[in-house]
Formats: C-alpha cells, structure tokens, sequence
C-alpha cells in the first residue's frame, strides 16, 4: 500500500517535472512555432499550379491576402519519384494522352520557375518552402535558402531522404499519413537533434470525416516533445478548426483558385474565399481560447452588481 502511493506520487511529480520543461516550440524562419504562440498556417499549393507559373503566382497572391504564415510546394525529379512500372502508363491530361512520366514533368517545376517563385515571394513578404522527394530536389530547393523542410507522408518510410534532408541542418516538418505507429517512432528519431513538427494526416483526397480521426492531435502531443501540426484534406474548413482546439499548433491546408481546375489534389483544396474564412476563424479562435484562468472580467462587473444578490 505505502509502495503503491510513493509510486503514484513520484509519477505524479514525474509528470509535472516533464510538463515544466517540455519544449514545444520550433523556429521556422524567425517565427516560433508551439505552445503559446500563434498558429502557423501554411497554404498548400503543391502542384495545384498545373505547371504554370502564373497559376502559382497567383495561389501565392491568394496566401498572403488571407494572412497565411507561408506557402509551400511539392518537388520531385520524375524518373526518381515515379516507379518503373507507371512511367510508361498513359495519362488523359488536359495536354492530350501522354504517358504518367511525360505528365510528371509537365506539372514540375524546376530551377528557373523556382527562381520566379522566390523572387514573388520576396516580394510579397511570404515564405516559401516545399516537400522534396528526393535527394536531388532537396539539393535543388535548398539554393533558395528555405525556413524548413517539409517530408511528405508518402517519404517518411524513405530513410536515406530523411537522413539527408537532416544533414542541411533546417528545421523539419514530418507528416504521418498513412503510417503505423512502429513507421512514425523510427521516422521520429531520425529526426533526433533537428527542431522538427509533427504533423497527424490522413492520405485520402478528400478525406471522410470518420477517417479524419483528429484525436491524433492529443495522442502526438502525449507521445512526442515537439510542435503538433495537422495536414487536412477534408473539404470544408470546419474539421480543421476543430485541430486548432485540440492543441495543433501548425496547421497546412492546400489551396486552389478553384475545385473544378484539372489535378488529384484540387478536390481536397480550398479556394480563395476559404482561405481567408480559414485564416480569419483561427485568429478569431485563438483569441476566444483564452489561458485557462478565471477572472471576473471589467465588462462583467455591472451584471455582477445587478445580478448578484
């Protein structure tokens, strides 16, 4: 009996040592990201661009209009990230039938669009980074000086990219779609050293709501010290809303100039007026959650002196 106390004691003040000094928050570019700070809101543009520059240029004029904290893009070299047996596949695209690989380079960007991209950026005070899936994409990005990197849930089985995106020495944004437990622990402490996020995700475009499971957020926060983020494909801002609450304190969201655009990802996407109703809710929520300690407010103490008896 006295045992079983001095254990549940020593848990306890276990617990609370641990909650003392946990350290939730991540640098990304000058900006902390974590518990107590603001919400890092990063609009997705991905590929969502069709492989026109104007069309990037655009969804980036889109970010910084909403107030997003940054916009990032998705980089691949298409005879690395596309297996053997898809390359020769044929693709309907609104190009003309071309094969699966010849479609990969239509929609990739490469160092000059990138370029393009940086100078806009620059110009328009936002940060830009992007989810590399391979080594030489990583080397390609990294010349334009990124606030981190970004592994997608399709790399985070990839250990030799996840050793080398940790070699350049940024921060690390990890997205867990489609992983078990055992894949996101071992991915995790390749990360070991390297200010990272955690990011829970569900790898379906557009994601059911009975799929979405966002009691994750919670599970990461008990399992890891670091940033919790959420990476949403749902349609609708509602769900996402609901990921602020539960504590992810980075939150990335693709964004289209409109659902019905030819592409994979634009179903999952949020359009122009969404994104600025997303950015505005977050902001409005953060306000309203307060810091957990009860006061009698000034604009209360009227009703309290008509009210009370």
């Amino acid at each position: 009996m006295v045992t079983s106390r001095f254990e549940s004691w020593l848990k306890f003040w276990k617990s609370i040592f641990k909650a003392a000094n946990v350290s939730r928050i991540t640098n990304l570019g000058g900006k902390e990201v974590g518990d107590g700070r603001p919400c890092y809101v990063v609009a997705e543009i991905g590929i969502n661009h069709n492989g026109l520059i104007d069309n990037a240029k655009s969804l980036i004029d889109v970010a910084v209009r909403a107030g997003c904290d940054a916009v990032k893009f998705q980089k691949r070299t298409p005879e690395l990230c596309v297996p053997l047996q898809q390359q020769q596949q044929p693709r309907d695209t609104p190009w003309g039938i071309m094969t699966y690989l010849e479609y990969r380079h239509k929609v990739e960007f490469g160092v000059e669009e990138y370029a393009e991209i940086d100078r806009h950026c620059q110009a328009m005070n936002i940060p830009w980074f992007a989810s590399c899936w391979d080594k030489s994409s990583v080397d390609l990005i990294d010349q334009f000086d990124p606030p981190c990197y970004k592994i997608s849930s399709a790399s985070l089985t990839n250990d030799d990219l996840i050793k080398h995106i940790v070699k350049m020495g940024r921060p690390v944004v990890l997205s867990t779609g489609m992983s078990t437990d055992e894949e996101i622990n071992w991915a995790v402490g390749l990360l070991a050293g390297t200010e990272h996020i955690i990011c829970h995700s569900t790898s379906t475009y557009p994601c059911s709501l009975e799929e979405l499971n966002l009691s994750m957020i919670s599970t990461l926060r008990d399992r890891f010290d670091c940033p919790i983020g959420y990476s949403g494909h749902e349609v609708g801002i509602a769900t996402t809303l609901c990921a602020l609450t539960l504590g992810a304190s980075f939150i990335e969201r693709h964004i289209t100039l409109d659902r019905s655009m030819w592409g994979t990802d634009q179903g999952a996407s949020v359009e122009p007026q969404g994104v600025v109703r997303l950015v505005r809710d977050i902001r409005a929520i953060e306000l309203a959650m307060g810091d957990g300690v009860k006061r009698v407010y000034k604009s209360e103490q009227p009703t309290r002196a008509k009210l009370r008896m």
